[in-house]
C-alpha cells in the first residue's frame, strides 16, 4: 500500500511538474498575427480545440485541464481575440478569461450630421449590423427613444469596440454621452441664457459647431447668436441654411437658397430652428452654455479660419468690406 500511494503521489508530481512546463511553454505552430473569436454560450472545450486547429495552442486536453484546476473553466468571456506572437497556454487562459479581446475603432466626428454617421456605423467591417435598412425613427425606438428626430442626440467621439458587436450597443453609448454632457453642461449653465429647455441649447451648440473650427472662437460666435436671439433678430446663420435644404445643397451656397424658406432657414424665420444640424462635440456645448461676455451682433471670416466680431453693422460692414470683398 505505502508503495503504492508512493507511486501515486509521485506519478502526480511528475503530472503536475508536466503541466507547469506545458503551460508556460510556447507552442510550435501557428502563422501571426493570429485572431480567433469565442463565441457567447461556447465552451472551454470548444475553444481550446479551436485554438489547437490554429495552432495556437498544443495538447488541448491539458489547457482544459489547467483551467479547471485553477476553478476558471466558467470564466471565458465571449469577444473577438488577437494574437501577435505566440502566447503560452498560461497566457492565453489569462486572456480569454480577462476578456481582453480586439478592440474595433470609430471616429464620429464633431459636426457630422447624423446621416453622416450612420454612413460610417455602416461602413464599418468590425461591427454586426443589425440596424441595417432601419429608419432613424425605427432605430431612435429601438434605443426606447421617444425623440423624433435623431439629429445632435449622439455624442461624436472615437469609440472602440469588441469585433463583431452590434452596432446598436455603440448608438447606444453615443446617444448616453451626449445626454450625460448636455445634463453636465446645464446644470453648469451661465444665468439668464434665451433656452428653455437643454434641448434648444444643444441646438444652439449644434450651430456653434458648424459654424467655426477655431475652439478658442467658440464661446464668441454663441455670444452673438444668444445676443441676436435676446433682442429678436434673425439669426441668419448658412449653416442652418445648408442643412434645411438637404442632399440637394451642392456645395454652393446662392442668394436664392436664403431666400427659399425651410424651416430651418434663420434668414426667413426668426429664433432657434427645431432641431440640432449636427453632433456638437463637448466645446460647442460648453459654449453654447456659457458663451463669452461680448455685446458684438455681427461677425464675417477673415479668409484663416478666423473671424471679425463687430457691435454694430458700420463696424461689421467695414470688416465685410475689407475681407470679402
Amino acid at each position: 500500500m505505502r508503495k503504492l500511494i508512493l507511486l501515486l503521489l509521485l506519478s502526480l508530481a511528475g503530472l503536475a511538474g508536466w503541466l507547469l512546463h506545458y503551460a508556460t511553454t510556447l507552442p510550435d505552430g501557428g502563422g501571426y498575427p493570429l485572431a480567433f473569436s469565442v463565441e457567447r454560450g461556447a465552451t472551454l472545450k470548444s475553444v481550446s480545440q479551436d485554438l489547437h486547429t490554429l495552432g495556437a495552442l498544443e495538447q488541448p486536453w491539458a489547457f482544459v485541464l489547467l483551467a479547471r484546476l485553477s476553478g476558471q473553466e466558467s470564466s471565458i468571456k465571449a469577444g473577438s481575440y488577437g494574437l501577435e506572437a505566440p502566447a503560452s497556454p498560461l497566457d492565453l487562459l489569462r486572456k480569454i478569461t480577462a476578456g481582453d479581446t480586439l478592440l474595433g475603432k470609430l471616429t464620429i466626428v464633431e459636426g457630422w450630421t447624423f446621416r453622416q454617421m450612420r454612413q460610417a456605423v455602416d461602413a464599418h467591417g468590425g461591427l454586426r449590423h443589425d440596424t441595417a435598412g432601419m429608419t432613424d425613427e425605427a432605430l431612435l425606438v429601438e434605443l426606447g427613444m421617444t425623440d423624433r428626430n435623431a439629429e445632435g442626440l449622439f455624442f461624436p467621439d472615437t469609440y472602440f469596440f469588441d469585433q463583431g458587436s452590434a452596432d446598436l450597443a455603440l448608438y447606444r453609448r453615443a446617444q448616453q454621452a451626449m445626454a450625460r454632457h448636455l445634463e453636465t453642461q446645464w446644470a453648469a449653465r451661465a444665468t439668464n441664457l434665451p433656452y428653455r429647455t437643454p434641448y434648444e441649447a444643444l441646438v444652439m451648440a449644434s450651430i456653434v459647431e458648424k459654424e467655426t473650427g477655431a475652439a478658442e472662437e467658440r464661446p464668441l460666435i454663441a455670444a452673438v447668436f444668444i445676443n441676436r436671439l435676446r433682442i429678436g433678430m434673425r439669426l441668419q446663420t448658412d449653416p442652418t441654411v445648408i442643412y434645411g435644404l438637404g442632399p440637394s445643397f451642392d456645395g454652393n451656397l446662392r442668394k436664392v437658397d436664403l431666400l427659399t424658406d425651410t424651416p430651418y432657414n434663420t434668414y426667413t424665420r426668426a429664433g432657434l430652428p427645431p432641431g440640432p444640424i449636427a453632433l456638437p462635440g463637448l466645446e460647442a456645448l460648453r459654449a453654447a452654455l456659457n458663451p463669452e461676455p461680448s455685446r458684438a451682433l455681427y461677425f464675417v471670416a477673415k479668409g484663416n479660419g478666423r473671424h471679425v466680431f463687430s457691435e454694430t453693422l458700420e463696424a461689421h460692414n467695414r470688416a465685410v468690406n475689407r475681407y470679402q470683398r
